[in-house]
């Protein structure tokens, strides 16, 4: 890892100081004054990550030079200091680096969490029910808010699709690398002869929109009602309640009939529209920075994995950071903060890697 220059942290410090003293005249404009305070809560912490470094960095020197004091016990004792401190600097070096990441802005927001079959017929369906509930209880452990936005239910048990808000603090930070297909492998109920079949489901998630982020023009807009059916077009609502929004600019359409309510189901299909604006618009602000790159989930096919549940053995593989677990029943039930802790490391370790000092 690169070493944080001391000019850099003489930098990082100087500029919190100057926020804090702005802050303190009580001249600035309203505008102004929420400007110079956001800098300052986000520059504060790399300020004070700076400070830890550059205080071990000035001990050190100091105990280099008691090295070559005349009293033996004193060369003792900053021989000790200084192993003691060269233990502890790469930590405190390493925090500051992280600190000094740029983040994404998206990370502290709410995420869409949206979940599909891929191939694998009515396995797949059914792993659909599998992950969600795997990512409710994980939800639970953090103390989000999941809440179902729709879901198709397959005849067979399982979800066709299924779309789930999930609110709380560091949602979209936590959630991001879930993103992708996940395969399954094991015997199915239904199977005689105990043959393993492997099946995919596709996982999105994208960052919740907030009305001020997506601004959408009412002419932008057809929306059709109708009523509600179930399987076999069985009807479910008396009432033209179900919701089909169509964002003509886009051709992006999404429906809702999950709520008794038309109100409800266009509130929430329009959030669900949103959302997907948004992401669209930050995967086109992506790509002109980064260039292309792959769809996030791609065409669900089982050899696009990212992570792999083989119910006979036990485990569950990641394959982007080659980890293998051997709890499965655990992760199924919520215990995924090894695994998503593992990727957020390794994420981290490859940005570091990008910083000059």
């Amino acid at each position: 890892m690169t070493t944080i220059s001391p000019e850099r942290i003489a930098q990082i410090e100087a500029r919190r100081d100057e926020l804090q003293a702005l802050m303190a005249t009580g001249d600035l404009p309203s505008d102004r004054f929420v400007a110079v305070s956001k800098e300052y809560a986000e520059l504060e912490p790399v300020a004070r990550a700076a400070g830890e470094v550059r205080r071990l960095r000035a001990e050190l020197l100091v105990l280099a030079g008691m090295e070559a004091d005349e009293d033996p016990e004193i060369r003792a004792m900053a021989r000790e200091e200084i192993d003691t401190i060269r233990a502890t600097l790469p930590d405190a070096e390493r925090a500051l680096a992280l600190s000094l990441l740029p983040r994404d802005a998206a990370d502290e927001r709410a995420a869409m969490l949206e979940i599909r079959p891929g191939t694998g017929g009515d396995e797949a369906a059914l792993f659909v029910g599998d992950l969600l509930r795997m990512y409710q209880r994980f939800a639970e452990t953090q103390g989000w808010r999941v809440e179902l936005i729709s879901a198709s239910n397959s005849e067979a048990g399982g979800y066709k699709e299924v779309v789930a808000s999930v609110t709380g603090s560091g949602v979209f930070a936590r959630l991001k690398f879930e993103a992708g297909v996940h395969r399954v492998q094991r015997v199915p109920a239904t199977e005689t002869q105990g043959r393993i079949h492997t099946s995919a489901a596709t996982v999105a998630v994208l960052p919740e929109a907030e009305e001020v982020d997506v601004k959408i023009d009412d002419k932008d807009l057809r929306i059709d009602v109708y009523r509600s059916s179930g399987p076999g077009g069985q009807s479910v609502n008396t009432t033209d309640s179900a919701v089909r929004i169509v964002h003509i600019p886009t051709g992006m359409t999404v429906i809702q009939q999950d709520e008794k309510s038309q109100h409800k189901n266009k509130a929430k299909a329009l959030k669900v529209l949103r959302t997907r604006l948004y992401e669209a618009e930050r995967e086109r602000l992506h790509q002109e920075r980064a260039g292309a790159r792959k769809s996030m989930v791609g065409s669900g096919d089982r050899s696009e994995r990212i992570r792999t549940y083989n119910y006979p053995q036990g485990r569950v593989t990641d394959h982007r950071i080659n980890l293998t677990l051997h709890r499965l029943p655990e992760i199924l039930e919520g215990e995924m903060g090894d695994l998503i802790g593992a990727l957020i490391a390794e994420d981290e370790a490859e940005r570091l890697a990008t910083i000059e000092g």
